[in-house]
């Protein structure tokens, strides 16, 4: 009987994709619309376009004679929900191209192309466009291609109106020109301004707004901004000012400031004795994170190992290119400050008071 009954509903072919709750028709056109979007990042060495079974790159065309290559992956972490929750997911997309090639270009490396994975429970042709649309922004803003992706439609798995994001990215460098290099005690410490809370600490960061009533259409108390539109301010993506830099010579280091802040991302890159001390008066505290400090009631240690407290990325240099480096970046549109110096010893210490 149960058996008639579910051939009675679907009728004599039986179930269909669609039947379980899988649009293929809509991934299609997913597909074509984000097309324009992909060819706008296009570069030298792409060899193919969105649609095949993989993607295309040559690195000879690219400009490489002895090319090692690099990767990195990443996601977009709970920033995702405040992003649903506001229906305003154009810029997600940066973020996720932005926590890839920030951490890649680090290696010394330069981002060539990007892929991203997009899931959820149901496909959202305009949503996904608008997601997609961001990562491709993302990738022209840091010169590399998106040449591929996946879009997985799963039904059961993810509640209505949910998704989720990965990305990786794929650089390239010539043999020997890895970073960090050369890092020594007395290279200064250059660090560039952040963009607010980039993409890591959001669940402290949904905590806080929960326990102290706000919510994301509410006007800010820092800004005249809506404080979801301030908490969704895109990663910085910092790939050609600092390739600018680099090329420019004195480089020895980079540090992407992501979770665990300076405390634990600096001592990634500094070899086994080295330390490094940090003038905190150097820089002033963003508003978005003095907030979260009264709201939440941190530490200054807990902030200076959760968030970037407004320092996106530190790049360590010679102290006698230090004034030269500071102009590059500039140049290139950074706000530079001199935070510190590399020491001998082992450990990050701060002198000051973040303000």
């Amino acid at each position: 009987m149960g058996n008639d009954s579910i051939g009675h509903t679907y009728g004599k072919n039986g179930l269909t994709y669609a039947d379980s709750g899988v649009d293929i028709d809509a991934g299609n056109a997913l597909v074509e619309r984000i097309k324009p979007a992909a060819q706008k990042t296009a570069r030298s060495g792409v060899m193919s376009s969105l649609g095949g079974f993989g993607a295309l790159f040559d690195l000879k065309a690219a400009g490489y004679s002895d090319p090692i290559l690099v990767a990195a992956t990443d996601g977009v972490g709970t920033k995702l929900r405040i992003a649903i929750d506001t229906d305003h997911v154009g810029t997600v997309g940066i973020d996720l191209v932005a926590m890839c090639v920030n951490d890649l270009v680090c290696q010394g490396a330069e981002p060539l192309f990007f892929l991203d994975y997009f899931a959820t429970g149901k496909l959202d042709v305009d949503s996904a466009a608008a997601v997609v649309e961001g990562i491709a922004e993302g990738c022209a803003q840091a010169g590399c291609a998106l040449i591929g992706g996946e879009t997985a439609e799963m039904p059961g798995m993810y509640e209505a109106g949910d998704f989720d994001l990965a990305g990786f990215a794929v650089g390239a460098m010539e043999r020997g020109a890895h970073l960090p290099a050369g890092v020594k005690a007395g290279d200064v410490l250059l660090g560039l301004a952040s963009n607010g809370v980039h993409s890591n600490g959001y669940s402290l960061v949904r905590k806080t707004v929960e326990v102290t009533g706000f919510r994301w259409n509410d006007i800010a108390p820092f800004s005249d901004d809506t404080l979801g539109n301030e908490l969704l301010k895109p990663t910085r993506l910092y790939v050609k000012p600092v390739l600018a830099a680099i090329r420019a010579g004195g480089v020895n280091a980079l540090a992407h400031i992501t979770g665990g802040g300076i405390t634990e991302n600096l001592p990634r890159v500094l070899p086994d004795g080295l330390g490094a001390d940090i003038d905190l008066t150097t820089w002033t505290l963003p508003p978005v994170f003095a907030w979260l400090t009264e709201a939440a009631g941190l530490q200054q240690s807990e902030l200076l190992k959760t968030f970037n407290a407004g320092i996106g990325m530190i790049v360590v240099v010679d102290a006698e290119r230090a004034d030269d480096l500071i102009s590059v970046l500039s140049a290139e549109g950074e706000t530079v400050y001199n935070i510190g110096r590399v020491t001998t010893g082992g450990s990050v210490t701060y002198e000051g008071t973040l303000a």
